[in-house]
């Protein structure tokens, strides 16, 4: 009864058949006198800030409507050229099976076939069209499809030609220096604007997580979801064990039942159907759910013809050319759509997503590639060599007369010969390289924030890497994924996803709370230590979340670190406020026991070639010395001079660094922090932009800070040269010009991401000490069921009404990447990549 009374504190939401949330239906944006104009009449402030940061995101209105217009016109070339191919072209002429005579012509050229023999004429080629049923069935699917995208991008264009003049109007920021403007310059704008012209009416003061909300409303809800293991994703096949499979079509069907679709839980785009809010009726509920998901799983399995000759004919178009240019380019790696839901934190934008995930794509390779198989080596070695002996002897005879060449199939035999070696030599391992699998591993983890507790000293282990596979898969395992999508969603949705309908709707229930003029959200995404803290990532005692409320692999204290560095105006609440003072004050402690900083910086490049098979090049290499240090001897390796320096672990080394950024701020201050305790430091995450760039570049810095920031920002600097970072200040001046120069605002990004891969370094490493239980191996996490929540402390305590996000775009044909054009995948080189599952690495 108690947890029914609970529900009660939310305030019933009628249904409005208005696009507003309650309260707003006639007016969301205010505009003052003498500024009204062509952008006044916006009032979903949910999509108004979603395109604001997709256009910024996708260079402005020219840009995307560019995009736009070729999306159209390459779907109806695919279609119009496959249609062409199969109705139009007579196969035995071009292939020489069909003798073709030309009149008139000089009798050497008489039997010589021309690419018009092989064309139809237009005539009869429309006779063959007209005479197949199944080509006009698919002709009109295809335009209705086109002529529906037509639809939405002229509304599009009436839409983003809305925001540009809100960009050139209210935000002052011309199309020509919107590339120049990072998205925080741009909120920080919008934050201004909110106390100026009064945008949000329900709130005086927008902040930075107001505008996170709206656009992530329900990524954060994906993004939970996974993490509590609630989505039907891992699989148990026979013969291949556990698989993870999520595909753009799967991923798209889930989005689709949940939030936007007809039948889906959200009444609105901003608001949870109040249903679903009260826990008496959760049994009809789930068995609604449940058949809807069974009517779309239908769908599926009869548009799963269509739609599989769609996604073989994107895919022949797209990757036929390239496989032929570089057939080595199926074994580059990309991250899945698993790993990046997985790997995502609360509240995390696409492109810093992106970035944080390009930062690490070279040190999450280079342990891929750690992994070699003595077997399979002997294999490939024996395959290229003879495969390699043929080609040799066809391209001499080629060489010593041309005519070769026109041998049948001559030309296929040498491209096949090519594909096989190029292919043989990817398994062979570069027999001078030396890897160690542990520090790899640890710098892995500096840069994706997150890995589960088993991994933790089985860097070695062909079970660690396996489990990494499936958040860093091979780009043929992503396409072949992909093509067999259409086939394998509606099974998925149809004895799997069905079966959780129960758990979804407790799961919806239980973690729905309603913001001050944002609406409904993912009560995770709130970032609440209280509410959703795990008393073994540093929160006891400030967490009062029972189990099942408890985010895993410490999602919430991790989203919380990164979302406050990456905001550093950002204001947290009372329970927030209290941890990070925590965690700077075990940062002070710790780095007491650790290594001096004179020491740590000047044994960086030392230390950091025991990662970097580049010769002093490369984004890990500084950012290595943190995690493979001399004087480090909680794994095994005594420092050079153990009797002179202090000892210490990894912990204690990033705390060093940690406390270096928390020890060395400007007397200034540009901000107050009241809700911190009394008795505590300000954190290191608590400074302005102003405060953090201009401690690098002001000439009054102290010789030291100018070394820290340059070590910071040489951590992420892939193309930088390792350099000896301990020097004198007499030899700064041109590094303190070059920081002067510097973009402030990318300065700052630097140096917001080295600070948040020390502090992942750190919680990790104190996450480990404090452990008491190791999670069995083979496990992501210890999936907890979502059953029903009966405390009083399932519901967060609802705050007013809110409205909410639309996501949905609908692609011409499934792309690479979570959203299209984002995140350009980095290839990794054929020679140095290894595919083997076994441990049999060479190992430091």
């Amino acid at each position: 009864m108690a947890n029914f009374e609970a529900y009660q504190e939310y305030q019933r939401i009628e249904d409005f058949e208005e696009d507003s949330p309650p309260g707003e239906e006639d007016l969301l944006v205010h505009v003052p006198e003498g500024l009204k104009d062509s952008w006044h009449h916006i009032k979903n402030l949910d999509n108004f800030f979603t395109r604001i940061y997709h256009f910024h995101q996708k260079n402005g209105f020219a840009c995307m409507m560019l995009s736009e217009f070729f999306e159209l016109v390459q779907f109806l070339f695919v279609v119009t050229f496959t249609t062409f191919l199969f109705n139009c072209v007579e196969y035995d002429v071009l292939f020489a099976n069909r003798a073709v005579n030309h009149t008139g012509q000089n009798p050497l050229d008489r039997n010589k076939v021309t690419l018009p023999d092989a064309i139809l004429p237009s005539q009869q080629c429309t006779e063959r069209i007209q005479d197949n049923s199944w080509i006009i069935f698919l002709l009109i699917m295809a335009a209705i499809f086109w002529v529906y995208r037509l639809i939405k991008v002229f509304c599009n264009v009436l839409s983003y030609w809305e925001i540009r003049q809100f960009y050139i109007k209210a935000l002052k920021i011309r199309m020509d220096e919107l590339c120049n403007f990072t998205w925080q310059e741009v909120q920080s704008r919008l934050i201004s604007l909110q106390r100026e012209q009064q945008m949000c009416i329900h709130k005086k003061e927008l902040t930075e997580l107001d505008i996170y909300h709206r656009i992530l409303r329900f990524k954060n809800y994906m993004v939970a979801m996974v993490n509590k293991s609630l989505l039907p994703v891992q699989l148990q096949l026979p013969l291949l064990g556990e698989v993870v499979f999520l595909t753009q079509g799967l991923k798209y069907n889930f989005e689709l039942i949940l939030f936007w679709g007809p039948g889906s839980l959200f009444q609105n785009k901003w608001n949870l159907h109040p249903k679903y809010k009260r826990a008496g009726n959760r049994l009809e509920l789930a068995q609604q759910l449940s058949r809807f998901i069974l009517l779309m799983g239908l769908a599926n399995l009869l548009l799963c013809p269509f739609v599989l000759v769609w996604q073989v004919l994107y895919a022949f178009f797209s990757y036929t050319e390239a496989i032929r240019r570089e057939p080595g380019s199926l074994g580059a790696r990309r991250w899945s759509l698993y790993g990046r839901l997985y790997l995502r934190h609360f509240n995390e934008l696409d492109h810093e997503l992106h970035s944080r995930l390009g930062r690490g794509y070279k040190a999450v390779s280079k342990y891929m590639n750690s992994f070699t198989s003595p077997m399979l080596a002997v294999m490939a070695r024996n395959v290229a060599f003879f495969s390699g002996s043929v080609l040799a002897v066809l391209i001499a005879l080629t060489v010593y007369d041309e005519d070769v060449l026109t041998v049948q199939h001559i030309l296929t035999a040498i491209t096949v010969l090519g594909v096989v070696i190029t292919v043989s030599r990817s398994f062979i391992p570069d027999e001078h390289m030396v890897w160690c699998p542990e520090q790899l591993l640890q710098c892995v983890l500096a840069h994706i924030h997150y890995m589960p507790d088993h991994w933790k000293g089985n860097a070695n282990k062909s079970e660690t890497r396996d489990e990494m596979a499936q958040l860093f898969q091979y780009k043929a395992v992503f396409i072949l994924e992909e093509l067999l999508s259409p086939i394998v969603t509606p099974f998925v949705l149809i004895f799997l996803l069905r079966h959780k309908s129960l758990e979804i709707i407790d799961f919806f229930r239980n973690f729905t709370v309603e913001v001050v003029g944002v609406g409904d959200i993912c009560s995770f995404a709130q970032m609440d230590i209280r509410r959703h803290g795990n008393p073994q990532w540093m929160s006891e005692g400030q967490t009062e979340a029972s189990v099942y409320q408890q985010a895993e692999n410490g999602k919430t204290e991790l989203s919380l670190m990164h979302f406050t560095i990456k905001n550093p105006h950002w204001q947290p609440p009372q329970e927030s406020s209290v941890f990070i003072s925590h965690l700077k004050e075990k940062v002070q402690q710790d780095a007491a026991t650790g290594p001096p900083r004179a020491l740590l910086l000047s044994e960086t490049p030392l230390c950091a070639s025991l990662l970097s098979n580049e010769s002093g090049h490369g984004t890990d290499n500084l950012l290595a010395s943190v995690l493979t240090h001399p004087v480090l001897t909680a794994s095994g390796q005594p420092g050079h001079d153990r009797h002179s320096h202090r000892a210490g672990t990894t912990a204690s080394v990033a705390a060093s660094v940690l406390a270096s950024l928390s020890g060395s701020q400007l007397p200034g201050r540009t901000r107050s922090h009241s809700q911190l305790p009394a008795g505590h430091a300000e954190s290191p995450m608590y400074r302005s932009d102003r405060t953090m760039v201009d401690r690098y570049g002001s000439a009054g810095v102290t010789g030291n800070m100018v070394i820290l920031s340059r070590f910071l920002s040489t951590v992420f600097n892939p193309d930088l040269q390792i350099t000896p970072v301990f020097v004198s200040l007499d030899s700064m001046s041109a590094s303190d010009s070059h920081f002067r120069g510097e973009s402030r605002s990318a300065l700052q990004l630097e140096l917001a991401s080295a600070e948040m891969s020390l502090h992942a370094i750190y919680m990790h490493e104190i996450h480990q000490q404090g452990s008491q239980s190791q999670r069995p191996p083979g496990r992501w996490q210890a999936p907890m069921p979502m059953r029903e929540l009966t405390t009083d402390t399932a519901r967060l305590p609802p705050h007013s009404r809110g409205f909410s996000v639309s996501t949905h775009v609908h692609p011409v044909g499934w792309t690479e990447e979570e959203e299209a054009g984002e995140d350009e995948e980095v290839e990794v080189d054929v020679n140095s990549r290894s595919a083997s599952r076994r441990d049999m690495g060479r190992t430091c």
